[in-house]
């Protein structure tokens, strides 16, 4: 790389790619010349949606399907780099939870995202460049700081965090970088999932909901799906070569 953030031949893969976060990391990394991206959500429509202009391989499928992962396993040959970025939200206090909720998210959020780290580490160790290659985890504030009443999200996004330090220290001899950002909030469809958000909307209009749960942020706003996607870029590019098995925070000061 000339430029520190030109992904000029690199392949990536991206998932939870067909909006929110993950749509703005494909749309960016095809902006900065990735030559190859594979994108792995359950929604077809949506990843199709995208204006792409580098080769795409798009798979639909669940992140949590173990066969999903083996059977991606030759299309990820020559993988440089991973967004490991499919979640779904989760809300309700721990003490009223059902067990098949708290494993709804459990297994996308933290099931799916060990199976694609896995997949995506075999994959680039056997790439073989002298680059190495560089993985970044979506996160959350969340498993940061505690948060009432998110059930099985926070302690989903606090093991992926801790998740990637691990990985880290397993592959930096091998020059492959793992980190992770853990963004506060952001406005994306995941809030859509939950009954007082969407009851909030029917009442004042989903821009008015927004900006009221924005107040719990110092900058007083929501980041958009942009902000994050750049962070993400960074800690994946050439531009961030020095930094692994670091959980950056971006959050617009709420865990302060």
């Amino acid at each position: 790389m000339t430029n520190l953030q030109d992904f000029t031949g690199r392949t990536a893969l991206v998932t939870g790619a067909s909006s929110g976060i993950g749509a703005a990391c494909a749309t960016m990394l095809t902006q900065r010349g990735a030559a190859k991206l594979i994108l792995v959500d359950v929604d077809t429509d949506g990843m199709a949606s995208l204006d792409l202009g580098c080769e795409v391989e798009a798979i639909t499928g669940s992140v949590a399907d173990e066969a999903l992962w083996m059977d991606l396993a030759p299309s990820l040959e020559g993988l440089d780099h991973a967004v490991v970025n499919a979640g779904i939200g989760g809300f309700g206090e721990i003490a009223d939870l059902e067990f098949a909720e708290w494993r709804r998210v459990m297994d996308v959020n933290l099931d799916g995202a060990f199976l694609t780290l896995r997949a995506a580490l075999r994959a680039i160790r056997a790439n073989g460049k002298d680059t190495g290659g560089s993985v970044v985890i979506t996160g959350s504030s969340t498993g940061v700081k505690p948060v009432a009443c998110i059930g099985p999200y926070g302690p989903a996004k606090a093991a992926v965090a801790h998740m990637a330090r691990i990985a880290a220290m397993e592959n930096a001899e091998a020059g492959i970088r793992v980190n992770a950002i853990a963004p506060g909030g952001v406005d994306t469809a995941i809030w859509e999932t939950g009954e007082d958000f969407n009851r909030s909307v029917e009442a004042i209009g989903r821009d008015k909901t927004i900006s009221r749960m924005a107040k719990t942020t110092p900058l007083g706003r929501f980041a958009s799906s942009e902000e994050m996607a750049a962070t993400i870029l960074y800690m994946l590019s050439d531009a961030g070569s020095n930094i692994t098995g670091h959980v950056l925070v971006s959050d617009g000061g709420f865990t302060l």
